[in-house]
Order: structure tokens, then C-alpha cells, then sequence
């Protein structure tokens, strides 16, 4: 855990611009800016670098290193969306509020607690030396494309610097440091006295929220045509959250995948012998601890055993944007050695520990995407700083995985880590890390297949899953879900397989959610007898539904909506899961209940579109007007119909679609994003989807060429091999060119 102290006056010195002379043109001849030598150490760097654009965008990069290969990563990335690449790491820095004003500083505190700026200096001054190549060549990649696009304005981070990777070494959604709540942050830090106490009140968020997670899949060569090894690789993350791109060196780096914009490694992918797939955990990887601290002569101490130990104490110092100019805070940041304090329980300060050791996460996740086979996999696994995942595992010899997260603190079983335990007792300490060998993970079950959707590993190989209670309920306290009960349908029985087979199946329209509840909500109908006869049509159309969603589906629209409602208005029973919790609007409860639900549902769509028997296509809607992280929608402006559906009800391929200000329609933002499916015949083979293009840029053709394909579930074939890829070639180039 990094928390040395930083001078609040080093946090002001101002980023300075890598490239200068932009202004307007002289009279005089200009200085010829080769002689420049950093600007000539980018130029011979970058002629080192080949890039070629295939038919849809997708860049596939080519070097004679790996950190070459890296320069030229970043480069492309700028290129297809550099917007996305500057937020990510003004977020992840601690920048935030600079651009987005006051509200936003607890975002910036929250990720100073965790690393300051000099630490960051400092873990890349202390890492080995292939890896700070890397890091160097993330800055360079990123600030030659600002040097060689002067008519790109960053909102901020005018130069990178080899060091920011270290705040952003993590390429999940959600990861880590995201699941330290910033108002518990405001609450400790923003004005209140150090020890008064405070509370806040519990609210019930009714909102029905797309599941952030996704869906993998391995597969063997006994169920497939070919013989071989498959793999889905399907995250349900944010729309346009990660780009698709091919990096090969010849140091043996030949990744192909989704990269988190910003980041130096393939995060979801394959290579020509093996690939991973990441599914966000559930496992406690991260823990609360109560701190018992007092003052004494003006100094902060807490208990620890028969212990009083100082609490770090440090400084701060963030600017924030305050109209047209900016002001600064100075924030005191309180530390222990279970980590950072973030909040109050109970008005007792709280210290949240969790997985930070960026270098190590760095090479972790670098390592991932050159290994040859399983042996080796595992050998990376070992150094356990994937601590968000799951991930789900196919390679080239046949061999199928799953490894339950990664980073699992070894803990005493006699206290409940799901709730915060008391950090003054040293037996509630973390007692190290529990190694591979000791996680839930399976290898090669009998069965042949795995999957996992978020949910519970015990279900992950059917009847050759793990066994619950030969693991610490801290390993995995995940739930079942829908998801993963339609996962173990579709899978069962599987024989000669294809890729396209593999996508028919990723892509099953069943909804599992609707299995009770639509029953139930007939039978309710049913036996109320003539005082609901005017519901009787859409009661008719339900009555016929097969559960299967489609763009023409007015049972989908009825079933949607319902569910939603009786989400948010149903009388829920205490402690039961998503999964329990529709289940039991659909069995346990009361029959007037669901009846007065599915009354307001239809005249609430009767309000909104002049008709309850409206076909889902027209309300699920794909639409991307702008390149802008937040996007706008209106019901008035081009959009595609969709027919997925939310992950909520089982949907496999799933779209995260809600309203939003202003419309009547739903707006899809999450789910199905980079979808690839992958087969290890002697040629490794792939086709893979990306939600909407490649590009950011409304200019772009690539902005919007897949977008009728996402809608039509039309999967383009990878261009993996250098010869495929020349074959699809629509742009072969330089860094620069």
C-alpha cells in the first residue's frame, strides 16, 4: 500500500505542453524542428511502426518490439478516440474535478488516498525495466499523436507522462478502487471536524439497473466439429468503453482483442495459442475495516491490539474548476496500516483495504496476452493481482479454465468480512494471499464446457462444478442468476460445434426471468375472474409468448415493462437476491399486487405511445449521435431497433437500455459491446462484433459501420494473420504519416 506523504506544492506545478512553436506563422523562416532531438527520437521511433487499417477500422499494429508495438498501440487509440483516452486517466489521476468542477473532487481525493502522485513517480521508478519501457512508450505514443495533430485540444493533459499507467492498471469496468464509495469520502473529508460523527441514510435505489459484468464461455474440442478448443469472449461493459485492436511484435507479443482506452494491453482476447475471458467477480477481495482512534496532544492515534499506533497523517492539495478559472482545496488524508480512511461507520473512522500494487497488475496483465499454454497461464495467475475478475480460460492444446478471481486475502472464517470488522482486533488482519492452487478455479471438467455469467462458480461445469463447502464463504459469496441458469441450458448437450454455432448460441433470445412471472401474473388474471376483463387482450398475447425476445415482439414490450414496474413499486421480501426477488412477483405474491402493476403498465404505455401493444423494436432503440462519453438521445433522431434484451431476464446477449430525459423510448448503453467467438484449430480463426465502429469521430466511416450490423447480429471475420490482414488493407502507415 503506497501512502508516502507529497508536498501540496508539487501537486501544483502545472503540466507543462511536450511540443511548443503552434503559434501563428512567421515572417522569417521557421526553425526547422527536426533539429529538436525529442521531436527526432519520436520521428525515428515512429518509422519503426507500421500500422494498417483493415476494412473496418481496426488497426493492427506491427514492430520489432514490444514496447514499439506499444508507441504504436497508443498512437492508434488517440487516433480512433482520443477523447476517451484523456478522461480515463484525468479520472484516474485525480484530475477530474480540473474539468468537471467542485462536485468532482471527492472523485480526485478518492484516488489520491489510494496513490499520490509522487508514489506513482516512485513505482515506476521502481519497477523493472521492460515494463518502465512500456510505460515510456504509452507516453510517447499518446504525445506524438498530439504532436503530430495540432487541431486536437485535450481538455486537460497537454503531455503523458510514463507514470500515469500506474494509476490505471486495472481494464475492468467497475474495477477496484470504482467500489469505494465517494460520498462516504465527502462525508469524512468535506469540512466536518475529524472524529464528528456522521451516518448516512440508507436509500433504497428502486431503479432497475442493467447487471455490469458479462458472459465466457470455453468449450472443448470433444463438443466442436473441428476438434478444437472455442471461446466466447463476451463483456457487457458501457458501449464504445473499449476499442478492438491486433498488436504483434517480434518479441512474441500477437494479441488481438479489446483494449480499455488508454491502457498498453489486451484486456479480453486471444492470441494464435491461448485466450481469456474476464467476468466481473463477486468474491470479497476487498474489506472494511472499523478503526478505534482517538487524539491526544493535538495527535490522532488508533488501537491495535494492546497497541496505540499513530494514524498517518498528509496533505493534498487539488484544484478544481470554479467557473472560468480554478480554485484549489487542501484535503488531509488519514491513513492506517489496513490503508486509507474512507468513511464512517457508525461514526467510527474506516479504513477500506483492498489490491494495490499497480507495477505487479501492470505486468500481470501484459504477461496475459504472450503466453504459449496452460502451464504457463497458471503461472501468471500466481502472481494474483487480478482481483476484480473471473476469468475463463481456452488454448490452442485443448485445455479449458476458470479461475474465480485472482487476489483473494487470506482470512480468519470466524468473522463475517461481508460486513466491516473491527480493525483494533489483529486477528480480523488479512494473512496474506490464498495461492492458486487454493481458489475456486476449474481445469478441464468431464462435462466440457464452462461458463460464467457473474454468477456462482458452483454451477460453472454443471455437475462437475466446485463443491461450496470445500471453500471459505469469503471465496465466493456470488449468487445465481438468470444469466448463468440459461448459460447451463444452452450448453448442455452440446455437439459439432462451429463459431457460428458458438454465436447462435451467445446469442439465444430465451428469458428465463419471465419463466415464473409471466405465469404468475396469468394466473392472477385468471382466477380475479370479470374485474379485470379489460385486460384480457395483452393478458392473450402473454398467454401465447414463448419467452423469446424479438424486434417484433409485443409480449416483450408487456413483459419488460411489467417487470420493471414491479421492481420498483412490488413489496419486496427482505434479503433475497435479484433472481429470488422476481421469482417470488411471480409465485408468493399477492394476486391484487400484480394485477394493479400490470394495469398501470399498460396505461402508462397507452400514455406514452398511444397504445398498449406496442412491438419491442420500437422502444429498444441503438442510437449514437455524437462521440461524446455521455451521449444524448431523442426520440426525434435516427435510431435502430433492437432485439436484445436486458441481462436482467437471462438475456445471453444482452442491451442495458433504459430512458433517459426527455424520451419515451429505451436507449441502449451497455451490454454487448466487443464480442468476439474463438476457435484453436492449427490457424487460430475469430469473428467479432463492436458495438456501433471503431472511431469516436462522427467524421469517421468507421464511426457507424457496425451499428446495423450489431442490430443484425452480422459478425465480421478477424483479420489475424499478416496476410489476411494486408488482403483487407484500406490504410497502411507510419505513426505520423
Amino acid at each position: 500500500m503506497f501512502k508516502s506523504f507529497v508536498s501540496p506544492l508539487s501537486l501544483l506545478i502545472p503540466m507543462l505542453l511536450l511540443f511548443t512553436g503552434c503559434g501563428e506563422k512567421a515572417a522569417e523562416p521557421v526553425v526547422d524542428q527536426a533539429v529538436d532531438p525529442e521531436i527526432a527520437r519520436l520521428e525515428a521511433r515512429a518509422a519503426k511502426v507500421t500500422i494498417i487499417r483493415d476494412d473496418f477500422g481496426v488497426p493492427h499494429i506491427y514492430a520489432q518490439t514490444d514496447a514499439d508495438a506499444v508507441f504504436g498501440m497508443l498512437y492508434a487509440q488517440s487516433e480512433d478516440d482520443f477523447n476517451r483516452v484523456e478522461q480515463n486517466y484525468i479520472w484516474a489521476t485525480g484530475r477530474l474535478a480540473e474539468v468537471e468542477g467542485e462536485e468532482a473532487l471527492y472523485s480526485d481525493l478518492r484516488a489520491r488516498l489510494y496513490m499520490t502522485v509522487a508514489e506513482a513517480q516512485g513505482a515506476y521508478d521502481d519497477s523493472p525495466q521492460w515494463l518502465k519501457d512500456l510505460c515510456d512508450a504509452f507516453a510517447d505514443g499518446i504525445n506524438y499523436y498530439l504532436h503530430t495533430h495540432p487541431e486536437v485540444r485535450p481538455r486537460l493533459l497537454t503531455k503523458f507522462e510514463p507514470w500515469m499507467p500506474m494509476f490505471f492498471s486495472e481494464g475492468s469496468i467497475g474495477g477496484d478502487i470504482e467500489s469505494v464509495d465517494v460520498d462516504g469520502i465527502r462525508m469524512l473529508y468535506g469540512g466536518q471536524t475529524p472524529l464528528e460523527t456522521l451516518r448516512s441514510d440508507v436509500v433504497d435505489d428502486r431503479q432497475l439497473k442493467e447487471p455490469r459484468g458479462s458472459n465466457g464461455f470455453a468449450i472443448s474440442g470433444e463438443h466442436t466439429a473441428s476438434g478444437s478448443a472455442m471461446l466466447l469472449i463476451n463483456p457487457h461493459t458501457s458501449f464504445f468503453f473499449r476499442g478492438e485492436i491486433h498488436v504483434v511484435s517480434e518479441e512474441g507479443l500477437n494479441a488481438y482483442g479489446a483494449v480499455t482506452w488508454g491502457q498498453f494491453f489486451v484486456y479480453q482476447g486471444f492470441n494464435e495459442d491461448t485466450g481469456w475471458m474476464h467476468t466481473s467477480t463477486r468474491l470479497d477481495f476487498m474489506d472494511e475495516f472499523v478503526e478505534d482512534v482517538y487524539e491526544e496532544d493535538g495527535q490522532l492515534f488508533y488501537r491495535y491490539g494492546d497497541e496505540s499506533r499513530p494514524v498517518e497523517v498528509s496533505e493534498v492539495t487539488l484544484r478544481y474548476k470554479d467557473g472560468a478559472g480554478m480554485s484549489e482545496r487542501t484535503f488531509p488524508m488519514y491513513h492506517t496500516h489496513h490503508g486509507p480512511i474512507t468513511h464512517l461507520e457508525d461514526g467510527k473512522w474506516t479504513a477500506t483495504a483492498l489490491n494495490w500494487d499497480p507495477v505487479r497488475a501492470l505486468q500481470q496483465s501484459f504477461i496475459r496476452t504472450k503466453l504459449a499454454n496452460h502451464e504457463q497461464f497458471w503461472e501468471m495467475m500466481d502472481m494474483r493481482t487480478n482481483s476484480s475478475n473471473n476469468t475463463v480460460y481456452a488454448d490452442s492444446s485443448g485445455n479449458i479454465a476458470y479461475y474465480h478471481g485472482n487476489f483473494v486475502p487470506r482470512r480468519d472464517p470466524t468473522f463475517d468480512y461481508s460486513q466491516p470488522v473491527d480493525g483494533s482486533n489483529p486477528a480480523t488482519d488479512w494473512q496474506g494471499l490464498h495461492d492458486v492452487e487454493e481458489i475456486v478455479t476449474v481445469v478441464n471438467p468431464d462435462n466440457g464446457w464452462i461458463q460464467n455469467t457473474n454468477s456462482t462458480p458452483f454451477t460453472a461445469a454443471a455437475e462437475y462444478s466446485p463443491k461450496r463447502e470445500d471453500y471459505p464463504v469469503y471465496m465466493a459469496p456470488d449468487a445465481e442468476n438468470f444469466r448463468g441458469l440459461h448459460a447451463v441450458r444452452v450448453l448442455t448437450e452440446l455437439s459439432d460445434l462451429t463459431l457460428d454455432g458458438l454465436i447462435d448460441i451467445a446469442y439465444d433470445t430465451y428469458l428465463p426471468g419471465f419463466e415464473n412471472l409471466i405465469p404468475g401474473l396469468i394466473e392472477a388474471f385468471e382466477e380475479s375472474g370479470e374485474a379485470n376483463k379489460d385486460l384480457a387482450e395483452p393478458m392473450n398475447v402473454l398467454r401465447d409468448w414463448d419467452f423469446r425476445v424479438a424486434v417484433d415482439s409485443v409480449a416483450m414490450t408487456l413483459a419488460h415493462f411489467y417487470a420493471s414496474r414491479y421492481n420498483e413499486d412490488g413489496v419486496r421480501p427482505d434479503g433475497a437476491t435479484f433472481l429470488e426477488r422476481v421469482n417470488y412477483f411471480g409465485e408468493g405474491s399477492p394476486h391484487a399486487e400484480r394485477l394493479k402493476i400490470f394495469a398501470d403498465t399498460i396505461k402508462m404505455l397507452e400514455d406514452d405511445f398511444g397504445q398498449w401493444d406496442v412491438p419491442w423494436g420500437e422502444v429498444n432503440r441503438y442510437q449514437r449521435l455524437n462521440g461524446a462519453i455521455q451521449q444524448p438521445f431523442n426520440d426525434d433522431e435516427p435510431s435502430l431497433p433492437i432485439g436484445m434484451a436486458s441481462g436482467n431476464w437471462g438475456a445471453l446477449a444482452s442491451f442495458g437500455a433504459r430512458r433517459y430525459p426527455g424520451t419515451k423510448k429505451l436507449y441502449g448503453t451497455s451490454g454487448n459491446s466487443f464480442v468476439a467467438v474463438v476457435e484453436f484449430t492449427d490457424r487460430v480463426k475469430a469473428k467479432s462484433m463492436l458495438a456501433g465502429g471503431q472511431s469516436g469521430d462522427p467524421s469517421s466511416p468507421h464511426f457507424d459501420d457496425q451499428a446495423q450490423r450489431y442490430a443484425d447480429r452480422q459478425f465480421k471475420d478477424v483479420a489475424y494473420y499478416r496476410e489476411d490482414v494486408e488482403a483487407r488493407a484500406t490504410r497502411t502507415y507510419h505513426p505520423g504519416d
